[in-house]
């Protein structure tokens, strides 16, 4: 056989090159009963039934999403992210590098994902992203959150007395900061973006789907690097 294809003279690198491709998307899928890949945080004690979890399931990206880049970008990233994470922390400037590098053809949607038994800090922080977004709008978001992920020592060890220093920094009025947060009126929503994460197959932070060209999709587990992004990120716009 390997002489048959030696005199034939075909060259075999075009489907060689189709085979890879597909071995790194089938990598990037990655279930969620597989084990702690030692580069996020794991859930522990979530109530959802662990074989009923698919990406299939995520809620579609619309107009009340956080969404840095454009909504009509061809692949949409959607991060379920914890704001205490160290691995998110990490993933944070990958994921910025990722926006700014593919200019208008990625968009980046970040959900809430707080791990109450290991972060219980995280879930009232990203109740302050959102009052942040109400007081100032999806610039103001992104730089709230950006802020937090710079000061915070991870591990649920931002002091909570610094969510109020942080809207100020961004250039927020603090007291009605404040007032909003101390409201709990966004604990509803993050509470929304946290199921989500568990029936679209989060088992840990940070989770990420990779909406793709005809609604595929694709798992990112973990603090990926970006190499690895960037790698599903060529193919399924490739595959467009």
């Amino acid at each position: 056989m390997d002489t048959e294809r030696e005199n034939s003279g075909v060259n075999f690198s075009i489907p060689l090159a189709i085979i890879l491709a597909g071995v790194i998307i089938a990598g990037a899928i990655i279930y969620s009963d597989r084990p702690n890949l030692g580069n996020k945080d794991t859930v522990a004690n979530q109530p959802s039934a662990q074989n009923s979890r698919s990406p299939e399931k995520i809620k579609s990206v619309g107009l009340k999403d956080h969404i840095l880049g454009s909504l009509n970008a061809p692949v949409k990233i959607v991060e379920f992210s914890d704001t205490e994470c160290p691995f998110c922390k990490t993933f944070h400037p990958t994921m910025k590098k990722i926006i700014s590098d593919y200019q208008g053809k990625v968009a980046w949607v970040y959900r809430h994902f707080p791990l109450d038994s290991i972060h219980p800090k995280a879930r009232k922080e990203a109740e302050a992203t959102e009052c942040a977004a109400e007081l100032g709008g999806e610039e103001k978001f992104w730089a709230y959150l950006d802020r937090i992920f710079e000061i915070t020592p991870s591990n649920n060890g931002l002091d909570p007395n610094q969510l109020p220093e942080i809207a100020a920094y961004v250039g927020l009025d603090k007291d009605k900061f404040e007032q909003c947060l101390s409201s709990g009126k966004y604990a509803q929503r993050v509470a929304s973006d946290l199921e989500d994460a568990i029936n679209s197959g989060g088992d840990g932070t940070p989770y990420s789907v990779v909406i793709a060209p005809g609604n595929k999709k694709y798992v990112i587990s973990g603090a990926q690097s970006y190499n690895y992004v960037k790698s599903i990120v060529d193919i399924v716009l490739g595959s467009k």
